[in-house]
């Protein structure tokens, strides 16, 4: 049998390095075509010299010299830099699928490109949906893509789905950690640092997801991206705090029925499920046991104390690019957040006052969608200079 070939784009970040693990667990049906990263050389080199990939790009130009060097002797693995390398390398005829795992609006491009070329689409990097889902799902459709979800959630409620043909969905239940400040006041939330929030409960991911997960604006962009999957309107999505992180998410069907996906948290799962899709592998790790899953807790979100997840509803209802304003807004606070130089509360009033100043378009194409990341960008930092 021929091995699936894959291009993993983000290598280096939490979903890429798990992704890694489950096609080295099948290494008899998958094989690695593609790594790239942004500025990690060393880990992708290292990866590169574990996986002897056709072809590696780091992004970031100024360490391409650097990745050459640490490549020197594997001359058979080409060497590229650049974020139009990093387009133009999906479009390689060997590939079969390409994991998107790239963090922000940086992943949107190399999935349009992938798209055109027919790959199919394992999906990680959610703000491709948030900012350009009606694009990217009338590309789609117009190429005849599949796009497998790989975020635990949506796999959970693709999961719930299959084998349910065309039966309505009354509902999608779509479970939140809560993060590390599901228990804290307004007051606390004050004066909670950069330390405070990467210390989350459940999940081991990278630093801009965790935090975007701390605020919650995480969850928010999974109820538009959900939408967008699923076609399913933001008011038939709700969101549940789980603190125990079992079940995954679940779906409501019209005759009441509620089918969910449960287990460890383990976002291999979710990964090899979009590799192997309709088939399901072994996969090794732990297994849920529910004599000690004990309970079972589920809360509605306080959205006054996590207002980013009010913003993003805000979003998904008013429609067009503003989803992708917030987006870009949400991008510049949460670095500023990181890098000691915005306070936690802070981060959605400026995404607040970015989503009042940044045009609106109520129907946008690719430019636009451009355009608008590049003005909200502009927007959000000049009022983050003033405030923060």
């Amino acid at each position: 049998m021929k091995k699936k070939q894959i291009a993993i784009l983000g290598s280096t970040g939490s979903i890429g390095t798990q992704a890694l693990e489950v096609i080295a667990e099948h290494a008899d049906l998958y094989e690695v075509y593609c790594l790239t990263a942004n500025n990690k050389v060393e880990l992708l080199a290292q990866q590169a010299h574990q996986f002897k990939p056709a072809t590696i790009v780091i992004a970031n130009e100024q360490r391409y010299d650097e990745l050459k060097s640490l490549m020197s002797d594997l001359p058979d693995v080409k060497v590229y830099a650049g974020r139009q390398a990093v387009d133009e390398i999906v479009e390689a005829q060997p590939i079969d699928m390409v994991l998107t795992a790239m963090v922000g609006f940086a992943g949107l491009s190399p999935t349009i490109h992938a798209i055109k070329a027919k790959k199919a689409i394992a999906l990680a990097n959610k703000e491709t949906l948030v900012v350009a889902g009606e694009l990217i799902l009338q590309l789609a459709q117009e190429y005849h893509t599949p796009i497998l979800p790989v975020d635990s959630e949506h796999s959970a409620i693709f999961q719930s789905l299959v084998g349910e043909d065309d039966n309505p969905i009354e509902k999608i239940l779509l479970t939140a950690s809560g993060g590390p400040f599901r228990n804290f006041t307004m007051e606390q939330l004050q004066t909670v640092t950069k330390a405070d929030a990467l210390r989350h409960p459940t999940w081991d991911m990278g630093a801009k997801i965790t935090i975007d997960s701390a605020s919650m604006m995480n969850k928010g962009f999974e109820v538009i991206e959900a939408k967008w999957l699923f076609g399913v309107e933001a008011n038939k999505i709700q969101v549940l705090v789980h603190p125990q992180s079992i079940v995954h998410s679940a779906v409501q069907f019209h005759d009441g029925a509620v089918k969910a996906q449960l287990g460890v948290p383990d976002m291999r799962l979710p990964i090899q499920y979009a590799f192997s899709f309709p088939q399901r592998l072994p996969l090794s790790g732990d297994r849920l046991d529910l004599f000690t899953s004990r309970s079972l807790e589920f809360f509605e979100p306080d959205l006054k104390k996590f207002r980013c997840l009010a913003l993003a509803f805000e979003a998904i209802n008013k429609g067009g690019n503003m989803p992708c304003i917030v987006n870009a807004a949400n991008e510049i606070v949460n670095r500023a957040f990181l890098e000691d130089r915005c306070g936690f509360l802070q981060m959605a009033d400026i995404i607040a006052e970015t989503m009042q100043r940044a045009t609106f378009s109520r129907n946008p194409d690719y430019d636009v969608y451009i355009q608008t990341d590049a003005e909200a960008r502009r927007i959000a930092s000049e009022l983050l200079a003033v405030s923060c």
